[in-house]
């Protein structure tokens, strides 16, 4: 969006809220329907507290309503979809792709979706039908069956024909398949070379057949892997028989790779990447108990390791006051080794066959960092408290942990990966107390046996 662009849509929602302040909600209503873009009217209710996004959805047309749930998030969208009959949503999505479409039914109930499905006419359905039997984060559950194909034995002058018979073409169309008479792709016909080849030349002399294509049950992930490598603009879905299904396009992709960012994010805080940020109080409340919940579990493992130590730390008191550097050290280590870890697996870079040289050299590194820190902190402490002991209490101390962080730090996300459990989510609190832990018995452990 250009600069006068932005300056027009900050002016509208500038008078958007000078209207609504003054009451005047037949202008409001004509600007949100007539004069704002739908995703800068999805960004505004999600600015907007409950009651304010309830105003502002109630003065949306109906015909409007499909192009803006589609830029809403999940927790939001749901929302207000829960509230819709079958024959309004039919009518907010008719102008929708059959993915987009697809998308927001999947945020209904069963018996819902089978009431809206039995609304739509026989190619809608099952257009829609095909879509929604893949789950919606595979390639199956992204693809659009809006596309347009061609056979191989047919000239370009009689596919230029065809496509002029068409009203417009799908968006982010750079390529036909070519298929034939099964439906089976045989390859991509590129519009750039319709523009510039001769008319008279068949589609099957300038076909590309070396193509990648992508079976229905495909991850996301393994999907955007596939088109940031290639760099593509759309790429065909087929069964397993190689027959078309639909196409997934690179609008698709980059939601995919906003969403498992946001993900990655607010996983960190046992968030949900939908997370409305004006969620009522009591469902905020609930959602966050659980991993607050967790964590203080965690504190008191920690706590109680601590006390298992309360008779060395009564006669030193000066460990008291070192102790959390270290488990600060081990922590930040781990965080830092946990991150790298859990991006390689998101962009398919670590596997088992290389974790145990990224282990290695994660320990490696951490014996290095801990051999460094640990002198600072051992000439700090033992000129603070005019100690050698304690300076060697805990540089040996620092090592431990920062060994122990990185160990950590590459087992973690493996382990739960093959649990089945999201390591960005739960790989932080896990990661925490292993270094509080293995910190604080360290430390205190090799205290007890210096000062005995």
């Amino acid at each position: 969006m250009s600069q006068a662009e932005n300056a027009t849509t900050e002016a509208q929602i500038d008078n958007l809220n000078q209207a609504l302040d003054e009451g005047a909600y037949e202008d409001a209503r004509e600007i949100l329907n007539e004069q704002l873009p739908a995703v800068e009217v999805a960004h505004l209710l999600e600015s907007s507290p409950p009651k304010e996004r309830n105003i502002l959805w109630d003065m949306i047309e109906t015909d409007q309503g499909g192009e803006i749930l589609q830029h809403l998030n999940e927790e939001i969208s749901g929302d207000i979809l829960s509230k819709m009959a079958p024959q309004e949503f039919v009518d907010a999505t008719s102008g929708l792709d059959t993915d987009d479409t697809a998308d927001l039914l999947q945020q209904l109930p069963d018996q819902v979706v089978q009431e809206v499905l039995r609304s739509l006419d026989d190619q809608n359905r099952k257009l829609l039908e095909a879509v929604l039997s893949y789950p919606e984060d595979t390639a199956g559950g992204l693809m659009n069956t809006d596309t347009i194909t061609v056979r191989p034995d047919i000239t370009l002058d009689v596919v230029l024909r065809y496509l002029r018979m068409h009203p417009e073409i799908p968006e982010m169309t750079d390529n036909f398949p070519v298929i034939n008479r099964e439906g089976k792709v045989l390859g991509l016909l590129a519009a750039t070379k319709i523009l510039v080849s001769d008319p008279n030349l068949m589609v099957s002399d300038i076909m590309d057949t070396e193509i990648h294509t992508l079976k229905g049950d495909t991850s996301d992930v393994d999907v955007a892997h596939l088109f940031e490598r290639h760099n593509l603009v759309s790429v065909p879905v087929v069964d397993d028989n190689g027959v078309l299904l639909g196409r997934i396009t690179i609008d698709d992709v980059v939601d995919v790779i906003i969403e498992d960012a946001e993900h990655s994010f607010m996983g960190r805080a046992g968030l949900d990447e939908d997370e409305d940020t004006f969620a009522p109080i009591l469902k905020a409340t609930r959602r966050r108990t659980l991993w607050l919940f967790i964590n203080l579990i965690t504190a008191f493992t920690a706590s109680y390791v601590i006390g298992l130590f309360e008779g060395t730390l009564e006669k030193v008191v000066a460990l008291a006051i070192l102790m959390p550097i270290v488990a600060s050290m081990g922590g930040i280590a781990g965080s830092q080794t946990l991150t790298l870890i859990i991006r390689g697996i998101a962009l398919g870079h670590v596997t088992d066959k290389n974790s145990n040289w990224l282990l290695r050299r994660e320990l490696v590194v951490a014996l290095l960092n801990g051999l460094i820190l640990s002198l600072i902190v051992a000439v700090i402490a033992a000129w603070w408290f005019n100690d050698p002991k304690m300076g060697i209490v805990i540089a040996l101390a620092v090592v431990i942990n920062l060994l122990f962080a990185a160990l950590a730090g590459v087992s973690l996300p493996m382990i739960l990966r093959k649990a089945k459990i999201d390591p960005a989510i739960a790989g932080s609190v896990v990661l925490t107390t292993v270094t509080d832990v293995v910190g604080y018995v360290a430390f205190l452990g090799l205290a007890t046996i210096f000062y005995a």
